[in-house]
Order: structure tokens, then C-alpha cells, then sequence
């Protein structure tokens, strides 16, 4: 009962007790443009359609003296000159609360699974400025994704962002469905930005599961939808992850992609008259990309871990987008097509991908190990076309005969089936076998690396003025890590 009280009493507060109106003056597939109303960019307004009886949303994306450009979530048909206009007050805002978890939502927050309505704990506005830096807290632990080829040799850290580069057809999604399932954080939030329709339905029910979806949230705009659903929901889905964040929790956000992202503003944008710059995207495109981006990592209450896929136009890893947001994530995983016509799922190309917090979330012996099988690999790869051939004599050189040897078994472990998971702790015994190097049991926990002296903590041990009082702290952190060796294996 005091759910549904609070439900109606925050109706009443949010009701503007003013309207401003206006009226439509011309109507265009993606601009309607209308006299008034007084409103601020961003804005939400709505159409009041010819019949009297509906209405459509819409944002408002320009200002120009007292002509208002906005673009509708829905289809423009039925919209006439004259149409009354009516500003809101407020911006898009997202409903969020614990009631939103194994729900699938649309741009506007709305039910879009037919399980009736949401009743939300708070609003958030779905479009947010980042975190303070110098708030957020370090990232110095492990998330699981239950793939190999990542939690091995690309660890993530619970906070960080990645992007995921691949062309069309190589196994983005399937890898998303396969992180979502097994990861070890509280909560996923999944958008779905320009997909199929098709694929919408088939991630759900196939990929993901009714286990995956009960700690899952889903935001949906498919790739028919108008381009403002399609830019929107972006910002919904990183709000209601920012939510979960200010809980406590750590967040996996799954983000399916970025490119049909830019793709939307790239039309709204050229529908208002702004002029194309790189390969037809505007200026603002590349102005909104590391605004959206950065609004996940940590803050001072929780973590956003997100993994961001980006559809690589013809395979160019060097188009704008691509470029972008690899330049402004934390780690780039390259899915391979060559890997997969060969049938390597997840086609991960391990030497074209990096995790830059890898360092900090893996253990010192998980961090031999892998160099050893990153070397190997790259020995390979660099004379493959040799041993292809027949050219290259065993005996020749040490490197290449072990690379040779342990190729088969490489490929064995970074090849992985969606419905597979692999525990941190089988992953790890795997690669010390692999490898050679044997990995202690402790550096599977969380925090693996917690206590490993930083960079400046070295140098400063090493310097003649302030040798002692750093080696005596690097002897309190060396203590501090065996106590908590001890404890892991406590517990």
C-alpha cells in the first residue's frame, strides 16, 4: 500500500502546474519542427496527435529563436501542422529500483516484455555527467567473466571499461551472452542498441536464459525504431547501471553498440543541419562518445564493469568510431574473422587485444604464466607461414620448436563453448599446465595483486634520501600480503 501511495504522490510532484505550448509548423521523417514551446534542450514534450485522444513523445534536439526542432520516439505519421505541442519540464528521467531486474525496458524506461508496470524506487536522469576522478575508487580486483582467453591472459578489473572490435557476424553478442551468464557481478545491464528484432528475442530466451535474465536488466531499441530511441537508449541503460552503482554493487554493463549509437546521432545530427567531418559523422558524434563512456568505471559506493561492442565497418580497424573508442576505454578485445572461419569461438585475437589493468588484477605468477603463452603465441604467428609451408627446420631455434609444440594445446585452451564456463580456479590450472609455471591457489581471490608495491612505492625504496622509510614500507605491504595469503587459504 505505501508502495502504491508513493507511486501517486510522486506523480503529483513531478506534474508541471504550468504548461507551455506551441504548435507544430513542419513535419520531416526524423524533425518535426513547431512555434514554441518555452523548453530547454533536452526537454521531453509531447504531440498531442489530430484525434485528441493520443500523443507521442518527443525531445527537443535544437533551438532556434522560437522555432523548436525535435525528434519523436515514434513514427511521425498522423502529425499535422498545427498539432499542439506541450513541454514536460523536465528531461528524459528513468525509473529505477530493484523491480526493474528480469524486465525489459525501452528508451523511455517503459515495459517493453508485456509483464505489466514497473513500479521504480527513484528517477534518474538519463543523461549524467561522469564521476568526480578524484573520487572514484581504485581498481585493484578481479571480475570473472567465465572465459578463458579473457580471465587468463585479458584480466578485467571490476570497474574497468573494455571495448569488444569485430566486424559483422564473428561472435560479439554470443560473447556478451556467455560474460552475462557467468560473471561473478551483482547485477547485469544489457542494452540492445539498433539490433535485429529478430536478435532481441533470440538473446533472451537462447543466449542469456531465465537465470541470466533474474539478476539482468534489458534496455531494447531495435534498429527500425526512430534514431532518437536508438541514441536514448544508451543514456537509459548507463543511468539505470549508475543506480545499481550508488547501491553498493558491482555492475557488469553490456553495451550492443556503440556504432549504431553514433549511427543515430550521426542522423539527427544531419537532419539538423550540422556538417559532416570524418567519413560522414559530425562533430558531435565524436564530442558525445567519451561523455557516454565515461559515466561508467567506479565512483565512491560501487563499480560499472562495461564492455562496450563496436561494429567495425569493413573490417577497418582504423575507422573513426573504432578509433574513438578505443582511444578512450581501458583495453580493446579484437574478435578475429580469420579466427572464425577456422571455427575458433570466441574468435579472440589475443595478440591484437589488450587489458590495461591486467597488471593489476592478475597475481605474480598468473603474470609469468601468461607472458610465457603470449610469447609462444607471437613466435607462432610471426613464422607461421614458414612452418605452413614446410620451410622452417625443427632444431632451428629453441623459441619456435616450443611454439610448435604447444600450438595445438593454446588453441585448445582459448577455445571455449558458449554453454562452457570455466571457473577462475580451472582457469588458472589450466594455464599453469599450459605454461609451465606453477600458480598458488590464493592468486585465484579477488585481489590477487591488492598489496603488490606500486611503481612509486619502488622508486622511492631504491632512492638514497628516503631509502629507509620505503623499505620499511615495502616490508609493512610484503607483511600485509602474506597475512592475507594466509587468510585466503583460511577461508
Amino acid at each position: 500500500m505505501e508502495n502504491l501511495f508513493n507511486k501517486y504522490l510522486e506523480s503529483v510532484e513531478r506534474t508541471e502546474t504550468i504548461l507551455y505550448t506551441g504548435s507544430v509548423i513542419s513535419v520531416t521523417e526524423n524533425v518535426i519542427k513547431s512555434c514554441g514551446p518555452y523548453s530547454a534542450k533536452g526537454e521531453i514534450c509531447s504531440i498531442k496527435m489530430p484525434d485528441g485522444k493520443s500523443s507521442i513523445l518527443a525531445e527537443v534536439v535544437a533551438i532556434e529563436g522560437t522555432t523548436i526542432s525535435l525528434t519523436a520516439y515514434g513514427s511521425t505519421n498522423g502529425i499535422k501542422i498545427g498539432c499542439e505541442v506541450v513541454a514536460s519540464g523536465h528531461v528524459l528521467e528513468v525509473g529505477v529500483g530493484d523491480a526493474l531486474l528480469g524486465r525489459v525496458i525501452d528508451a523511455t524506461g517503459k515495459p517493453y516484455d508485456g509483464k505489466g508496470e514497473i513500479v521504480p524506487s527513484a528517477f534518474y536522469p538519463a543523461i549524467a555527467s561522469a564521476p568526480n576522478p578524484m573520487l572514484r575508487r581504485p581498481i585493484n580486483k578481479r571480475i570473472v567473466t567465465g572465459v578463458r582467453a579473457i580471465d587468463s591472459l585479458l584480466a578485467v578489473g571490476r570497474g574497468q571499461r573494455l571495448g569488444i572490435f569485430a566486424g559483422s557476424g564473428v561472435g560479439k553478442s554470443t560473447l556478451l551472452s556467455m560474460i552475462a551468464r557467468n560473471t561473478n557481478a551483482d547485477v547485469n545491464v544489457i542494452g540492445l542498441i539498433g539490433e535485429r528484432g529478430r536478435e532481441v528475442k533470440d538473446f533472451i530466451e537462447r543466449d542469456l536464459g531465465k537465470e541470466g535474465l533474474k539478476r539482468s536488466v534489458i534496455v531494447v531499441a531495435t534498429g527500425d525504431q526512430p534514431s532518437i530511441c536508438r541514441l536514448r537508449s544508451a543514456y537509459v541503460t548507463t543511468a539505470i547501471a549508475e543506480y545499481f552503482r550508488d547501491q553498493g554493487k558491482d555492475v557488469m554493463l553490456m553495451f550492443d553498440n556503440v556504432t549504431r549509437f553514433a549511427h543515430a546521432q550521426r542522423e539527427i545530427a544531419l537532419a539538423n543541419g550540422e556538417p559532416p567531418a570524418q567519413r560522414g559523422y559530425p562533430p558531435s558524434v565524436f564530442d558525445l562518445l567519451p561523455k557516454l563512456l565515461e559515466r561508467t568505471g567506479t565512483n565512491d559506493k560501487g563499480s560499472i564493469t562495461a564492455f562496450y561492442t563496436v561494429l567495425v565497418d569493413g573490417d577497418d580497424f582504423d575507422e573513426p568510431i573504432t578509433d574513438k573508442v578505443r582511444g578512450t576505454v581501458d583495453g580493446h578485445i579484437v574478435l578475429s574473422r580469420s579466427l572464425a572461419d577456422r571455427y575458433h569461438y570466441p574468435a579472440i585475437d589475443v595478440l591484437k587485444s589488450i587489458s590495461r589493468l591486467s597488471k593489476r588484477v592478475s597475481g605474480t605468477e598468473t603474470l609469468k604464466a601468461c607472458a610465457v603463452i603470449r610469447k609462444l603465441m607471437a613466435a607462432y604467428a610471426d613464422n607461421e607461414e614458414m612452418i605452413n609451408a614446410g620451410v622452417y627446420q625443427k632444431g632451428a631455434n629453441p623459441m619456435i620448436d616450443a611454439a610448435i609444440e604447444k600450438h595445438e594445446a593454446i588453441e585448445a585452451f582459448l577455445t571455449q563453448e558458449e554453454f562452457d564456463p570455466c571457473p577462475i580456479e580451472d582457469t588458472l590450472r589450466k594455464l599453469s599446465d599450459l605454461s609451465g609455471v606453477v600458480i598458488p591457489e590464493e592468486e585465484a581471490s579477488i585481489s590477487p595483486a591488492l598489496y603488490r608495491s606500486t611503481t612509486a612505492e619502488i622508486v622511492a625504496a631504491n632512492s638514497s634520501a628516503t631509502g629507509s622509510a620505503a623499505r620499511a614500507a615495502l616490508a609493512k605491504t610484503a607483511e600485509a600480503f602474506e597475512a592475507s595469503k594466509a587468510e585466503n587459504k583460511k577461508s
